[in-house]
């Protein structure tokens, strides 16, 4: 009985001393066994029996056997109750094995404890044996287990195929005579065969094969023992990398490919690794929510104590990003503090061109609280930082008003253009009316002129410039006649006067501890040249256009303003009032710097 069905005897598997060995030793012996006495057969009834008596009697082995024809009858009646208790003894194992696998979710009812018999697999098998007999005809039958035979080999045969083909390191096959074409003729013989029986049959087959796939890939359980196609997925994910190069990539085929910093300034509580509108609005970010997001953070300390905290975040943020049905992956990083941390993932986060290109954080609004007092450095170090490695950023301020998918906004997306950034605030809005809580919204694009500037010729410069780019939006221009600052806005005023007194406070600490150290200006361990003149400038400048901001957009349903850079010798805390004055009163702003690279296409 072996003999004839010892390629289907691997699924007693288990029970053989050495798997590696026995299988392919015994399918081997089975195969050429089977063969040979087929052969006899052939020969010998045809030295025995006339054409017609081979072609009309169904039983002629009985007929010329001996000494009676009955011996015959007991011979096909024992092999076919042994073929069928071997399916019993073999199959329901099987079944369990692949219960207690987890790949088929559906299956778990058959799961067995080791050492116990599957009684339910086998319940359920016999159910499937008698309702095949009950059918009463074996020519309906057949097709059907041989189909699912045949797909079978074939998956074999494919995997083999993929495995050696890919030149995967783990493929290491004990036969030595093995060749990937080999594995492809067998998976295209079984396929062929399939559809020269019935090619009804065999669509039903495969299209069933495939749903079990699409099942097991998003119900199922990976396993330990990989998949072919990963490898494909593999190789083809190398090779495209390898075509990108590591040349500037044409603004016709540029994805943002956002940096999101998850918990840089502040705590959140200890089950939420990430702040939850951060999530939202990466996605705002990319056309229909496709392109890539690298979520990071980091922790605080030495990496052999903290190695293990690192791998915990990073499941939990890896948890969080999924269940925000975010595209990303989440990556967490251990250093001394955050400065050196972000220093390090700015230079060599991604590979190629998959590198991140977009910097996204919250504005730190509590910097400054009394325990927080590092946020200035560390923010404008960040700030700088990504200046030299030139990355572009963006600062959420009001990200707790953020609107998620379903909070649908109305009013305007106000751009304040006022330094060269590529085209990326333009980039941006237009990608934030893709998604469904902007799409009501127009765009307006205001342009800050100086005093004697031709404003006409701007707005239409700026028009033609749009119209070029593809884009619709409302062209505004705004002309700074003077530095005398309106009183309409009583709020911003009186944090302008507290800003430029708090200014003069850390100048004149500055100064003295200057005189009493002996040294030069020093603020944050750097030596500082402040011109007070400056310092007034930039807090009118800011002052000024917070308010028209406030003046333009008070209905606006976010605010785009272009990011200042930090002045060159200038305390960070001097940065931090200056920022702060600009965010003044308005409620959901993004402060963009471009990188001086083209993200739009012209069409010329």
């Amino acid at each position: 009985m072996a003999t004839y069905t010892g390629i289907l005897s691997s699924n007693r598997s288990a029970s053989l001393k050495d798997t590696q060995r026995a299988i392919p030793v015994g399918t081997l012996a089975a195969t050429l066994t089977t063969t040979s006495l087929y052969l006899v057969s052939v020969l010998l009834f045809g030295a025995v029996a006339t054409r017609d008596k081979l072609l009309t009697d169904r039983l002629l082995s009985a007929t010329v056997a001996w000494p009676f024809p009955a011996i015959v009858y007991v011979g096909i009646i024992l092999s076919t109750l042994g073929a069928a208790l071997q399916s019993l003894t073999g199959a329901p194992r099987l079944l369990a094995a692949i219960a207690n696998d987890e790949i088929l979710p559906v299956l778990n009812y058959f799961k067995v404890a080791d050492g116990h018999e599957p009684h339910v697999a086998t319940l359920f098998t016999a159910i499937i044996c008698i309702g095949c007999v009950v059918i009463g005809n074996l020519d309906l039958v057949s097709p059907t287990t041989t189909m699912f035979y045949l797909v079978c080999y074939a998956g074999v045969n494919l995997s083999c195929f993929l495995l050696d083909l890919l030149d995967a390191p783990s493929w290491r096959p004990r036969w030595k005579f093995h060749h990937w074409s080999l594995s492809l003729v067998g998976a295209l013989l079984c396929i062929v065969t399939m559809f020269l029986i019935s090619w009804a049959f065999t669509i039903v087959s495969l299209a069933l094969a495939s749903l079990i796939y699409y099942y097991v890939s998003i119900k199922g359980k990976a396993g330990d023992w990989g998949d072919g196609f990963k490898s494909a997925y593999f190789q083809l994910a190398l090779r495209s990398l390898r075509s990108l190069g590591a040349n500037q990539v044409h603004p016709k085929n540029w994805y943002p490919i956002p940096l999101v910093f998850c918990r840089p300034w502040g705590k959140l509580p200890e089950n939420v690794p990430c702040h939850p509108k951060l999530a939202d609005f990466a996605n705002c970010m990319k056309k229909k929510g496709r392109g890539m997001s690298i979520f990071v953070s980091i922790i605080d300390g030495d990496y052999h104590e903290r190695a293990e905290d690192a791998k915990d975040a990073c499941k939990e943020l890896s948890t969080y990003i999924d269940y925000k049905q975010c595209e990303g992956v989440a990556e967490i990083v251990v250093a001394p503090s955050m400065s050196e941390g972000f220093r390090g993932i700015v230079q060599t986060m991604g590979l190629g061109n998959l590198k991140p290109n977009i910097i996204v954080m919250r504005y730190p609004e509590i910097w400054r609280r009394e325990n927080l007092t590092d946020i200035p450095a560390t923010f404008v170090g960040i700030i700088n930082d990504c200046i030299v490695a030139n990355k572009a950023v963006v600062i959420v301020k009001g990200l707790d008003e953020w609107p998620n998918e379903y909070q649908r906004q109305y009013g305007t997306i106000d751009l304040y253009w006022i330094v060269r950034d590529g085209g990326l605030m333009l980039l941006l809005s237009q990608l934030l009316l893709t998604k469904d809580s902007f799409e009501g919204c127009k765009i307006q694009v205001f342009c800050i002129a100086e005093e004697d500037s031709d404003a006409e010729g701007l707005k239409a410069d700026v028009k033609k410039f749009l119209y070029d780019l593809r884009m619709q939006a409302e062209v505004i221009v705004i002309s700074m006649k003077s530095w005398e600052v309106e009183g309409e806005q009583q709020e911003s005023v009186e944090a302008f006067s507290a800003a430029r007194q708090r200014v003069a406070s850390y100048l004149e600490e500055m100064k003295e501890q200057a005189q009493r150290d002996r040294t030069p200006l020093m603020a944050d361990g750097k030596p500082v040249f402040v011109e007070e003149q400056q310092v007034e400038k930039f807090l009118y400048t800011t002052l000024k256009l917070n308010l028209m901001v406030q003046k333009y957009s008070r209905m606006a349903a976010v605010v785009l303003v272009s990011l200042p850079p930090p002045p060159l010798n200038h305390p960070a805390t001097f940065y931090m009032e200056y920022m702060d004055l600009l965010v003044e009163n308005i409620p959901r702003l993004l402060i963009v710097r471009g990188y001086h690279k083209d993200v739009v296409t012209l069409f010329t």
